[in-house]
């Protein structure tokens, strides 16, 4: 498992990089909510009042880093994340700022 710290404008995050075979689990987890590669279920969390979006890749097949997240474009958002601003198509780094 890799971790890195991710500076925002307001605030750090943490990044994490689970590999899982041919795949990586990917996120970025503010004191809020996340932003998180597609295998993350935001609905399911969203029944615990977690605020989540995933993304999809801007390049490439697949996320597999942090950065991947960072530059990705949201897909889908949870009640909790919309509350917040957070809407389909903006970057994860958009979407980042507003957790």
């Amino acid at each position: 498992m890799e971790q890195v710290t991710v500076q925002l404008s307001r605030k750090k995050a943490e990044g994490y990089v689970i590999p899982l075979g041919p795949a990586n689990l990917v996120a970025v987890i503010t004191d809020v909510g996340l932003v998180g590669c597609g295998a993350f279920d935001v609905a399911a969390l969203d029944s615990f009042s977690y605020p989540a979006a995933k993304v999809r890749p801007a390049n490439g097949p697949s996320i597999v880093n942090t950065s991947d997240i960072l530059t990705g474009i949201v897909k889908e958002v949870n009640r909790g994340a919309m509350g917040r601003g957070i809407k389909n198509g903006m970057t994860g780094k958009e979407a980042l700022e507003l957790l």
